[in-house]
């Protein structure tokens, strides 16, 4: 196993510092939906030259194959994890609205698409220019999202037609570019028909984007729907389909953003815990301090339990990257159902510990408690991972 390096550590220090100045006072603002998190993300990406980082990236992957410019390295992967688990300490919000669209959105369109086409729309999501969406779930298909997909497209000359709507996506309100999933209109039955991936500009004649919708954590990172009527989609806008199509476009998505889960556990358990030791050396009853007590302190062991466990996760994880190897999907998925399990968890206890106080959002607690829920619920329910797992274990 693998330890935070002295520069890591350097790094991790410095960017909790830029957080302690730039989030945690705007935290009202960002749970109120007030402030939306994109102007912080773009300052986050500026103050440590994570824009110039991306921008010479792409340009470095342009000249290589892409199978050679996937494999980024163990050190770019700890890079990657420290922003997103020390943000997720404060406003997990953030890492959603960040992660969907440089890892699903731009991360689609570096996978799948032409040089033109990254040029075009990857790019400027890479560096945070513009704000990127990646639209599949559905209202009547959420877990079954390939098979219950009701988008399509028809072939219009030279053009595709596209009409469906979209929910639950994240940056949905405000991404200037969307990367949309639909089903090819080609008289077939619906569960056989081909998955289209395109990548649509906000403002086009037909697209609508609802104002964010109004949910129970995550309050920092905007949600909302997509209808498109008859929107026209030229041939440049589709995405090549690839070995597997878009149906496995999507799933190689799936493992970046369920893999991705676990640094964001890591964070939410971190901060519940550290307030929760704090809490317990401060708060007395019965003129003793709460810390005191084996019932408080049962708690606070398991909250680290599960944070050694979740590390752990996080470090293997970067291991693998480091080795050039990508987790499976069900291997992303067990890493994605125990840590959403165990943040969840550990937020509830961290609400219980507080008691009354826990209950109060200025405590804090109640709003972890409320963001971690959401981990157990989108990049796929607890229940779809356990049939990840189970069906790979059955198939060897």
């Amino acid at each position: 196993m693998i330890e935070w390096s002295d520069e890591d550590l350097m790094i991790r220090d410095a960017v909790r510092g830029w957080i302690d100045a730039e989030v945690r006072p705007n935290l009202d603002a960002l749970e109120s939906g007030d402030l939306p998190p994109y102007d912080l993300l773009r300052d986050l990406y500026k103050t440590f030259g994570m824009d110039e980082v991306a921008r010479s990236s792409f340009r470095s992957r342009t000249q290589k194959d892409a199978d050679a410019g996937e494999r980024t390295g163990g050190g770019s992967a700890a890079m990657t994890m420290i922003p997103v688990i020390e943000l997720c300490r404060v406003a997990p919000g953030l890492v959603a609205a960040m992660g969907v669209g440089l890892g699903l959105a731009a991360g689609t369109i570096m996978k799948r698409g032409t040089p033109e086409q990254r040029e075009r729309w990857a790019l400027p999501l890479l560096t945070m220019e513009k704000i990127g969406a990646w639209a599949i779930t559905e209202p009547n298909s959420g877990s079954d999202a390939f098979g219950g997909m009701q988008a399509t497209a028809r072939k219009v000359g030279d053009e595709y037609v596209i009409n469906g709507a979209k929910t639950f996506i994240t940056n949905g309100p405000y991404a200037d570019t969307i990367v949309f999933y639909c089903k090819l209109d080609d008289g077939r039955a619906p569960r056989d028909r081909e998955i289209l991936t395109f990548v649509l500009d906000k403002g086009m004649p037909g697209l609508e984007q609802s104002r964010p919708l109004r949910k129970m954590g995550l309050h920092s990172s905007p949600t909302g729907e997509l209808s498109l009527t008859d929107v026209r989609a030229g041939a440049d806008r589709l995405l090549a389909a690839g070995e597997g199509g878009g149906r496995e476009s999507a799933r190689q998505n799936f493992v970046t953003e369920r893999a991705g889960v676990a640094a964001m556990a890591l964070g939410v358990i971190e901060e519940c815990l550290h307030l929760s030791v704090e809490y317990a050396k401060a708060r007395e009853l019965w003129g003793q301090r709460i810390g005191d007590f084996q019932l408080i302190q049962l708690k606070l062991a398991k909250m680290e339990v599960a944070r050694l466990n979740v590390q752990n996760l996080v470090f293997r994880h970067i291991e693998m990257q480091r080795a050039g190897r990508t987790p499976t999907l069900a291997e992303a998925s067990a890493m994605k159902l125990y840590a959403a399990q165990a943040a969840s968890e550990v937020a509830q206890e961290a609400v219980q510990l507080f008691g009354g106080n826990g209950y109060m959002s200025e405590f804090r607690v109640e709003q972890l408690a409320r963001d971690a829920k959401s981990f157990q619920i989108y990049a796929g329910t607890d229940e779809i991972q356990v049939t990840h797992i189970a069906r790979d274990l059955l198939s060897r």
